[in-house]
């Protein structure tokens, strides 16, 4: 249950990050704005470094395979991509299209067990879900 609530917080700090900086976006620029973010995501987590433990930083340096280390990179186009997207089709259509490809690829990566994770067997059930979930876009931009 923990999971659930704590992935439905995920979703809507997300939207509501999408329009902070979309406004910002509006305000400065998009590469400017995405900086911004990245910044102040670096900021909040030395703050909770800080207060939380403080693991050696060094072990960074043992990630294996290193390219679990592109998150960051991958993280600025997010940001990028959500603020784009969010300003051309708004809030609500740019989110369920995000969703929706999240959803595939993360199913992608389940099913041919990609950077490392569990390989999943194939499911009619989920592809038809997926399926739903497009139809769902097509009616809701209608």
């Amino acid at each position: 249950m923990f999971g659930i609530m704590i992935a439905l917080l995920s979703g809507a700090l997300m939207s509501i990050q999408g329009v902070f900086n979309t406004g910002v976006t509006k305000q400065t620029s998009l590469w400017v704005a995405t900086g911004f973010v990245q910044l102040t995501a670096f900021l909040v987590c030395i703050v909770a470094w800080l207060f939380t433990g403080r693991e050696s930083i060094s072990a960074i340096g043992s990630v294996s395979p290193k390219y679990l280390l592109l998150g960051g990179v991958i993280g600025a186009f997010i940001t990028m991509t959500v603020v784009k997207s969010m300003g051309d089709l708004g809030p609500a259509s740019a989110t369920l299209l995000i969703v929706v490809a999240q959803l595939a690829v993360s199913y992608l990566i389940e099913l041919f067990g990609l950077f490392g994770a569990e390989k999943a067997d194939f499911s009619w059930r989920k592809l038809l879900g997926m399926g739903i979930a497009v139809i769902g876009i097509i009616i809701f931009r209608k």
